[in-house]
């Protein structure tokens, strides 16, 4: 059974509108957004990645999807599976860290001990303020809404190719998979501006075309537009392959969102003023999925839009 079909299945049992339909980034319940992710060894991280970077990806995605929803996290619960007493004992000191860096607090959790050999697997609940009004949904979306993104695309994905060996290293891209940035201050400072948000997590493409499905529009996006860093071209100057390779990589932790072109001048001064980039990639129209384009070309969409389970 798919990701999709199992949650399909469990939108029967998830009626509480606080549910939010089971299709968005967080659950908003009575001021709070809370949020679950897990992270398994040789899918979400490899086997020598080390547990203070596995920690740190723990915390950060979570907190990624509290940026999409502007939220103020507060603190964490964590599920641990017990194995080497040395890498146990680096994960608790990575925990540390990264919940220090974030300021939030470790409110429990639960161990278990899995047999000698076994992949390690991990799950975090996050939870945190809603922001004032409540938090923005990925359905919200209206056309003739214009589509932004932060940060660099493509950068996590290249990243994780250079640990695989398959590429020479670079520090900004080994960076972006080793250690996400979940943008929470931006998050909550565009909450005012923007008509649906969320995380890209597994592909700016696929996460699209969830927003534009969830939001039931056409989500038309500007290949030529999508906001690529020095050092990923530095490693891959060919423009559309890689833009499209970028597009559907995963792990970038940035924020898709839709906001009246009205507010343009606002979300560019927020974004300066935060030190963050915020590129427009693109329109919200009538009709459904995601269109691609480039240089006003429509191009075919790849067969893989980005990670699914």
């Amino acid at each position: 059974m798919s990701e999709a079909d199992f949650i399909a299945r469990l939108r029967a049992i998830a009626t509480d509108p606080a549910a939010r339909g089971l299709a968005d980034d967080a659950a908003e319940w009575e001021g709070l957004v809370l949020t679950h992710d897990m992270i398994v060894e040789g899918i979400h991280f490899l086997p020598d990645d080390t547990p203070q970077d596995v920690a740190w990806k723990l915390v950060a995605v979570n907190l990624s999807d509290m940026a999409a929803k502007g939220a103020a996290p507060i603190g964490v619960l964590v599920g641990y599976t017990l194995g080497d007493d040395a890498w146990d004992a680096a994960f608790v000191d990575g925990l540390d860290l990264v919940l220090r860096r974030f300021g939030i607090i470790l409110l429990g959790g639960d161990t278990v001990r899995v047999p000698a050999g076994a992949p390690r697997s991990f799950g975090l609940t996050a939870i945190g303020r809603a922001p004032p009004g409540g938090a923005p949904s990925r359905s919200g979306a209206r056309p003739g809404d214009q589509l932004w993104v932060t940060g660099s695309i493509g950068n996590a994905g290249l990243g994780l190719a250079m640990r695989l060996g398959q590429i020479d290293p670079n520090e900004t891209c080994l960076a972006a998979y080793s250690r996400p940035q979940p943008q929470l201050t931006f998050g909550q400072a565009l909450v005012p501006h923007v008509h649906a948000m969320m995380d890209v997590s597994d592909g700016l493409l696929i996460d699209a075309q969830r927003m534009a499905v969830a939001s039931g529009c056409e989500f038309v996006l500007m290949l030529e537009a999508m906001p690529l860093s020095a050092a990923l071209l530095a490693v891959r100057p060919d423009v559309v392959d890689t833009r499209l390779a970028a597009a559907s990589a995963g792990d970038d932790y940035q924020l898709l969102f839709a906001a009246d072109p009205g507010a343009a001048a606002a979300i560019r001064e927020i974004a300066t003023g935060l030190n963050v980039a915020a590129t427009p990639i693109g329109h919200a129209g009538v009709g459904e999925g995601i269109t691609l384009t480039h240089r006003a070309q429509r191009l075919a969409l790849p067969e893989r839009l980005g990670f699914t389970h």
